[in-house]
């Protein structure tokens, strides 16, 4: 993609966690593959959660945040699917290396992963991601909608930093 959603991240590099939890991408991605071979739906269900994760306050899993009026309960992320298996791999996670992993990288990582077991490319991904502790109703307003113009499209993703290449390889595939 042209940029990366979130505006980039401080403090990432490839190997975050190559000596805190050398085996946290490795339990990631047997954790998606394990769902995946339930369920292959569930690979589109990851990455268009890692987007609008993305998308809403920068790739710090606060779609992840459980409440009342937090991004969870916004129209445009009822139907975001995956949780089930984010919260798998915490959980793994947490019984090998407990309080090391954050929930964005979980997220990152599962997007990339679910992509390539649909034949799709691959991807290093920095990690070392913060989890974000706000979340809010009303930072879904910044996703691209099903009725927003193509123009109102293209403005949004520029926000962010992005072009319309991205916009049609995001929108385009999580439709």
């Amino acid at each position: 993609m042209g940029a990366s959603l979130g505006h980039g991240h401080k403090g990432t590099r490839v190997g975050f966690y190559s000596t805190t939890c050398p085996q946290a991408e490795y339990i990631i991605s047997s954790t998606v593959q394990r769902h995946f071979n339930c369920n292959h739906t569930v690979a589109a269900g990851l990455l268009r959660m890692h987007f609008h994760d993305c998308f809403m306050r920068g790739c710090d899993a606060s779609v992840l945040i459980d409440g009342p009026n937090t991004q969870k309960k916004a129209v445009a992320n009822l139907g975001l699917r995956g949780y089930e298996v984010i919260d798998d791999a915490k959980t793994q996670l947490e019984a090998a290396c407990p309080g090391v992993v954050s929930c964005a990288d979980i997220l990152a990582l599962a997007a990339r992963d679910s992509v390539v077991l649909v034949n799709g490319s691959s991807w290093v991904v920095p990690t070392g991601r913060r989890d974000g502790r706000v979340s809010l109703v009303s930072d879904a307003d910044t996703l691209p909608a099903v009725t927003d113009s193509i123009d109102v499209q293209k403005q949004k993703f520029s926000a962010l930093g992005l072009n319309t290449q991205d916009l049609v390889a995001l929108v385009g595939n999580l439709t």
